[in-house]
């Protein structure tokens, strides 16, 4: 089975990682995974503005809810993306074939 290309000028040419005019499975999945590590560093940045916001807005009891499982889900996001981090650099420095 002959595998499918791009049109000229394809949205879909920015999962193209490595210009080949095809986007493979792998392109695809590695953008899946920079979108879930993306989202998981806006949720560490959102995650102390609701502490925040909880304090202000006189929800004390969701602020220390909130305050209790940080240790826990700070560690957690981290892992995501280290994870994702760590298989970049790895990959990057994989010989090309």
């Amino acid at each position: 089975m002959a595998q499918k290309k791009l049109q000229k000028d394809s949205e879909f040419a920015k999962y193209d990682m490595d210009g080949d005019g095809v986007v493979s499975d792998e392109e695809l999945a590695m953008d899946a995974q920079r979108t879930m590590a993306w989202y998981a560093l806006g949720g560490m940045l959102l995650y102390p503005v609701c502490v925040v916001v909880s304090v202000v807005a006189g929800i004390d009891t969701a602020a220390k809810i909130l305050g209790d499982m940080a240790g826990v889900y700070f560690i957690a996001v981290a892992g995501i993306v280290a994870a994702f981090f760590g298989a970049q650099a790895m990959t990057n420095k994989a010989p090309k074939k």
